[in-house]
């Protein structure tokens, strides 16, 4: 054999075994350090049933993995979802360095070499979805569609819904007006930067960390205009206060850490949680180390209670970051361990409510179109 020919049977071994293994990375990189059944003592379960939870951050969208059904892996699908009584989940689209998934999960070719694309092939997924799944997945675009939908779940058990946002909005690239595409293709909440500094700002992870641009500033008057949340997770500093010094509307921080109580680049610091909180904002908390300096529940209700303590009770909620490459304590169906946790640490039954969803919920219900 020539060694033409063995140099490219040993290219092609490594493709493949380079293709298998990323096939495989959403098992690898999305983990619960314990697996279902989650169990809670009586009271504090029927505590939990009686919640309207709402998680304002996953990235479940872009893997390989049908959410209507319930998988082995990964944090988050519509089974998941209904087993923790979870009322809205916010579906995240990833388009920055997802080039490979693109490629190798087979979607269509504009996906390849467009973010824009991207957002708008992972939407139709979760359309899709809502409409193959009998009702029991239903996808919020407005204020009546969520006031509906909460009226039904009250005397109809076994419902979740989701709503769209993005991950940075590198995705419009470049052209504000995208953004009546994007708000067609049923996006509700869009956050301004990912991990690098884009056309309209700066990431906390970027290597200007810079603050709004004028075109951010035209997209912010847009999306305030449209009824499309402003969502502020992996802003730099400066992004965060040139945003907060315009904004008419609350915003959130949809998946975020608290420095005061974990030191990192992309927590908030407290002057930052107070600006939030004067905004009539939400600060998210999410479950990965990153964020809480912990690996277990109590680490995320430490997270919870200082963030309380800065800005107010009406001012936090749940940002998990679920299926975003990260290990998390639980999987979606164990969230009643958050709620004992919550109530063992001293925070009264009214304010597990507002932490655990009614506080986004409200956001939604204002900030909808």
């Amino acid at each position: 054999m020539g060694k033409f020919k063995k140099l490219l049977i040993v290219v092609v071994i490594i493709l493949a075994l380079n293709f298998v293994l990323f096939r495989q990375m959403g098992r690898i990189l999305n983990r619960s350090r314990s697996a279902p059944p989650y169990q809670a003592v009586e009271a504090t379960q029927a505590l939990h049933r009686r919640l309207r939870i709402a998680d304002m951050h996953d990235d479940s969208l872009m893997w390989r993995r049908d959410l209507l059904t319930r998988s082995s892996w990964g944090h988050v699908d519509v089974p998941r979802l209904i087993d923790g009584n979870v009322a809205v989940q916010g579906f995240s689209v990833v388009t920055e360095n997802t080039t490979p998934f693109a490629i190798v999960d087979g979607w269509p070719l504009a996906t390849w070499m467009s973010m824009f694309a991207r957002a708008q092939y992972q939407a139709s997924k979760l359309h899709q979805m809502a409409e193959a799944s009998g009702g029991k997945l239903v996808l919020i675009k407005s204020r009546e569609d969520l006031s509906k939908y909460l009226a039904r779940r009250n005397n109809e058990p076994g419902l979740t819904a989701g709503f769209l946002s993005l991950e940075g909005a590198q995705a419009l690239d470049g052209d504000p007006n995208n953004l009546d595409r994007l708000f067609d293709a049923g996006f509700r909440m869009i956050g301004i930067t990912h991990f690098s500094d884009n056309e309209l700002g700066g990431s906390s992870s970027g290597r200007r960390k810079g603050g709004l641009t004028d075109l951010g500033r035209t997209l912010i008057e847009r999306m305030e205009k449209k009824g499309v949340i402003i969502d502020l997770a992996h802003a730099s500093p400066q992004l965060v206060d040139d945003v907060l010094n315009i904004a008419r509307r609350p915003v959130i921080v949809s998946h975020t850490g608290v420095q005061g109580n974990c030191a990192g680049d992309r927590n908030l610091s407290d002057a930052q949680l107070r600006r939030i909180a004067q905004n009539g904002g939400l600060v998210g908390i999410g479950y990965w180390d990153g964020a809480i300096c912990g690996k277990d529940v109590d680490a995320i209700v430490k997270a919870i209670r200082y963030a309380v303590t800065i800005t107010s009770v009406d001012n936090v909620c749940l940002g998990s970051d679920f299926d975003g490459a990260i290990t998390a304590p639980f999987d979606t169906s164990g969230l009643v361990l958050l709620t004992e946790a919550l109530l063992r640490n001293g925070f009264t039954e009214d304010e597990v409510k507002k932490i655990m969803g009614e506080n986004a919920i409200r956001l939604l219900e204002t900030g909808l179109p």
